[in-house]
């Protein structure tokens, strides 16, 4: 439960009022990996007091094993070795007490494998 921080749900309903703010891209979180249609709201054109603060927090771990994998899979040599055994990967705020299903995007790059950025696992 998010009871201590002010984390803002990361979903806002589309209507006719907020549409004409919407933006679409190609865009990728690194210069490695493959671009992909994303869609948002700009920050600076979304009236904060409509985006309630997130009842929960979840986080998305992964282990080890698997950060140092696709660190490897996208040739990544300038990653500090880090030696604790799991790495938070994604902080999802959200208003439901259960886990969302991942996004379609995160499932075509979790299918495309590591060497775009995903996790390898469809």
């Amino acid at each position: 439960k998010n009871d201590f921080t002010d984390a803002k749900s990361n979903v806002l309903r589309i209507t006719p009022e907020n549409e004409h703010l919407l933006r679409t891209k190609y865009d990728a979180r690194n210069e490695k990996e493959l671009p992909v249609l994303v869609r948002w709201f700009p920050s600076d054109k979304v009236d904060s007091k409509n985006i309630p603060t997130a009842k929960y927090l979840d986080l998305i771990l992964y282990s080890r094993e698997q950060i140092n994998a696709e660190n490897a899979a996208q040739k990544d040599e300038n990653k500090e070795e880090e030696t604790a055994p799991w790495g938070i990967v994604s902080i999802k705020a959200q208003d439901v007490d259960h886990e969302l299903p991942m996004t379609p995007i995160t499932a075509m790059r979790n299918a495309l494998g590591k060497e775009e950025g995903g996790s390898g696992i469809p």
